[in-house]
Order: C-alpha cells, then structure tokens, then sequence
C-alpha cells in the first residue's frame, strides 16, 4: 500500500499544528482504517514499563484493532546508536517480543520483526544519506539533545545518521502513518524530507516511490519514573510490565512524592505526586482530579497504596498472558521469523523499485 497523504497537509509542522493534524487523522483513521500502513518500534535495550504501555503499546493495539495495517520493527542495530557493546540484545529482542504480545498485539494482523534481520532495510541507508545534508543533521535537535545524554566515549556514525536510518525503517514499507511523541517530529522530518527528495530526483514527473509519512502525536500524558525523573529503562526506575506484583509494591513504596501530606493532582507544581495519581488514573480509567481528592489527607502512604492496588489489577492479564506465552520459547521464534520473512519481502521489493528508479528504468 503507498497510499499518498502528503498533499494533505503542510512539509513543516509545528506542535500546534501537528496536534491539529492528528486530530484530522484520528477522523480519517476511523472512516478508512485500511487507508493506512504504520511502521512504529522499540530498541531492545531492557523491558518494557508502564510509561511505554500508556504512552505507545496501548495506541498501537488500538490502531489494530481499528483495522490499520501495523509493522512493528525491534529495533536491534540501534541499539549501538548509543552504546558501545549490545550485550545480551538477543534475549533482549524476545524480551520484547514477549511484551507485545502479552499487551495485545496479534501477529496475525501486525507484522512483528527484527531490523538485522531485514538486510534489504538497512541497505536503503546509502542512497538516503546521499539525500540529505551534513548541515541538517546537524542541526536536528532530537539528535542534539540524545548525543548530549549519550553514555558512549565518543559519538558515533550511527548516532549523527540516525535520522536517516530512522527514514530507512520507516520508508522500506512505505508506511505514511507513525505514531510519535513531540520530541521526534524533527526525525519526521527528515524522513519526509529524504522522501520527498527521492521523488523529485528519481521519479521523473511520475508517480511517486515513496509516501511523504504524517506523525499521529499521541495524546498519553508524561508519567515520571520512581525517581522523579522521566521513565527510562536504562535508569531502571519505572515499573515493568513483566514485573511481579511484590517487585511492583516495593518499586512504589520508594517512589519519590513530597513533603505535603494533602493529596492534590497539579502537575505544575506538584509533578512526582501528580504523576502517580495520573498512574492510578490510568489504570482505574478515571479522572485524577477526583482520584485526588477521594485520596485527600491519606498522604505519601495512601496514595502509593492506591497506586500499588490499581496497577497490579491492571497489569494481572497482561502479566498472566506474558508467563503462558514464555513457556513457549519456541513459539515466539517462529512468529518473529514469519514476521521477518515478511518483512524482508516488503524491504526486497522495495529495494528492487529503488534500484530501478535510481537507473532511470522504473
């Protein structure tokens, strides 16, 4: 499917605009989901957490389930984008395949795969790089920003061009919906960028190879780690999908709050407490303003009580569903496998349209 959108709305979108958009493409989502083909992913570099559940995992199963078509890359050689070794990546990527099909992806209708297994993927990198410019990687400042939290010695080839492997990944598929947060609309941009250069160099006035692709920003609020600080899995501080129930009460017992004893939800001012009120939230399907004050003057405690209850019951289908699927090793295998054969057919015929419209024979 190449189906084009990009006529439909602007080169460069701003925030605002984007949040427009998506609203404009949640509509047309939901007249023609078949319409639509989304390429979205995860590095395998430790387990899932309950920031990426609420923040991806759950927008994707629901995508799927409305009918769009979903590849789901593992994003194994980027691992190295930020790291010197990527030890234990194997078990990583089962790790992570387990995850997704504990919270609902179903392999039948979504495409789950392996980037080092798709070499035709990777190949794509070479003729995107020579369409985009040292000065605007550069420049992109989601690259910036990851190269200053880098934990390398030095910055790689990799890290700098990672915009345009992100193209790679995206465009191998030719997939025209990504759903992103706001931090990667820059790396959007290049990839509508490098697509768009494509065809204006190769095509010839003909119909276009490769679809200029829109962001869906997601709507999913910012939940902090026990620490305070952003969830992340390298600083191992949210709670693990595949986390026990006793590992998940010990986490938040230590979840970082403040000095006020009255419960309130305010983000501005009071984020760590507000953060695990928008948790429960979640979970409860509620609204954290009332959850905050049916808390009131329970404090620190009560409100990590609440939390600990509400995510273990939410989490107990998903982890139970996960432990089934891990006896079964073999069968996980077999369906990232089938998953990479067939991405590796969609990244050949690709590849082969590639070659031919950069010899003038397409």
């Amino acid at each position: 499917m190449t189906t084009q959108l990009a006529a439909e709305s602007p080169d460069v979108l701003g925030v605002p605009a984007a949040q427009r958009r998506s609203a404009e493409l949640e509509g047309l989502i939901a007249a023609d989901p078949a319409r639509f083909r989304v390429l979205t992913g995860d590095r395998p570099t430790g387990r899932l957490h309950l920031g990426h559940y609420f923040g991806t995992l759950q927008n994707r199963v629901r995508l799927q389930n409305l009918g769009v078509e979903m590849l789901v890359v593992i994003a194994d050689y980027q691992v190295l984008t930020d790291r010197d070794v990527a030890d234990g990546v194997g078990h990583h990527v089962e790790e992570l395949a387990l995850d997704y099909l504990a919270v609902g992806l179903d392999p039948r209708r979504a495409t789950i795969f392996a980037h080092s297994a798709v070499p035709a993927l990777n190949q794509l990198l070479l003729p995107f790089l020579s369409l985009i410019s040292v000065a605007e990687l550069g420049r992109n400042p989601t690259v910036k920003d990851e190269i200053a939290h880098s934990r390398s010695s030095s910055v790689s080839g990799l890290m700098f061009t990672y915009p345009a492997h992100q193209a790679a990944d995206i465009l191998f598929c030719r997939a025209n919906l990504v759903p992103v947060g706001q931090d990667q609309l820059p790396h959007l941009e290049v990839t509508r960028t490098i697509a768009r250069r494509f065809n204006n160099r190769y095509c010839d006035g003909g119909a276009p190879l490769f679809p200029e692709p829109e962001g869906l920003l997601s709507a999913a609020p910012l939940l902090l780690g026990t620490d305070g600080t952003k969830m992340s899995k390298s600083r191992g501080n949210g709670v693990a999908l595949a986390d026990s129930a006793d590992e998940t009460a010990r986490l938040l017992r230590g979840a970082k709050t403040d000095a006020q004893r009255h419960i309130t939800y305010d983000p501005a001012t009071r984020p760590e407490v507000s953060s695990l009120v928008m948790l429960a939230a979640l979970c409860l399907g509620r609204d954290p303003h009332t959850l905050a004050e049916e808390i009131g003057d329970r404090g620190a405690a009560g409100l990590k009580a609440v939390v600990t209850e509400a995510v273990n019951e939410f989490l107990a289908p998903v982890r139970a569903r996960r432990a089934q699927l891990a006896e079964d090793r073999g069968h996980v295998r077999r369906i990232l496998r089938d998953g990479n054969e067939r991405a590796n057919a969609v990244a050949d015929a690709t590849l082969d349209e590639v070659r031919a419209a950069m010899a003038g024979l397409r």
